[in-house]
Formats: C-alpha cells, sequence, structure tokens
C-alpha cells in the first residue's frame, strides 16, 4: 500500500501544532520551513486539514494554525480522510465480466470475493487508524529523539510560534 505525500506532510504538521498551548499557532512559512517544503505544497495540506475541521485557521499577521480538537481526539483516519478523501481504495471493476470466460451479470449478483477481501481488509486498515491518535504519536515522537533534540525543537517553538487572535 503507498501512503499520499501529502498525508504523511500533513500527520507531520499536526503533530508540530500538537504541543502548543491554547492560543498560540504556527504560520504557514514556520510549518512548510520546518518541514523543508514549499509553501504552497504546505498550504494545499492546510487547508484540506482546515476544511475537515482538524485545524483552524486564523487570518492576520499574527495568524496561523492551530489544532482545532485535542490531539487525544484527532487520529490518522481522520488526517488521512481529509487529504484522500473517504473514498475506498480499492475499486471493483467486475472484470470477472470480460474476456472469453466471463460472468454473466446473472452470474454476479454477490459481491466478487476479491472485492469483497479488499473491502475487508480496507475496513481493517481505517480501525487500525481511528486507534492511533495524534496524542499517541506525539509521545512515541517525543520518547523516539534526545532529549537535545526536544530542546532543539522547543528553542524553534519559542521564535516561530505566534499569539493567535481571538477566535
Amino acid at each position: 500500500m503507498r501512503i499520499n505525500k501529502g498525508v504523511e506532510w500533513a500527520v507531520h504538521a499536526c503533530v508540530l501544532l500538537a504541543p502548543l498551548p491554547s492560543g498560540r499557532g504556527l504560520n504557514l512559512a514556520a510549518l512548510a520551513e520546518y518541514h523543508g517544503l514549499p509553501v504552497a505544497y504546505m498550504a494545499k495540506q492546510m487547508q484540506a486539514l482546515s476544511r475537515a475541521g482538524i485545524v483552524r485557521t486564523f487570518k492576520g499577521k499574527t495568524g496561523g494554525y492551530a489544532l482545532a480538537r485535542s490531539p487525544s481526539e484527532i487520529n490518522l483516519w481522520d488526517i488521512t480522510r481529509a487529504i484522500d478523501g473517504p473514498a475506498p481504495l480499492f475499486r471493483c471493476t467486475e472484470i470477472r465480466q470480460a474476456g472469453p470466460c466471463a460472468s454473466s451479470p446473472d452470474e454476479c449478483v454477490h459481491a466478487c470475493p476479491i472485492a469483497s477481501a479488499f473491502a475487508k481488509a480496507e475496513q481493517d486498515y481505517r480501525a487500525a487508524l481511528r486507534e492511533a491518535s495524534l496524542a499517541d504519536i506525539l509521545m512515541a515522537t517525543a520518547s523516539a529523539v534526545s532529549p537535545d533534540h526536544v530542546r532543539k525543537v522547543f528553542g524553534w517553538f519559542r521564535e516561530n510560534t505566534t499569539a493567535l487572535p481571538a477566535p
């Protein structure tokens, strides 16, 4: 399975926003710079997250982005759906009804076993993504880096976060 790079960058952006206290945010340029991405590319992901209600957007000179909900209330499926949409990964095209040994439509009244297997796998995949909260990912991320790296990140936060205007 291949995950869209936009999903990966959106998750990284949300993890970066997750530890910020209420009333603090990061502007688009800072989010893009932190991840080494073009601002336009980061903007596309942030717009999708905003439309899905995962982040809030604040306009103006001190504007930026903040999570719209607690990190424990946002999961990987929320972010994936925001970027890629809810459509299933596998779309059955009824190949069994094509070719020299094609099944007739009357023989295809039940779901294709191949499509059924993919649907079950996707249900399991989505359930696993729903179990992975942003809070869990933040904790795992923080524990996977050195204390020096954590200090470096928090120093970067001090220089780049902004006080957001009241909603």
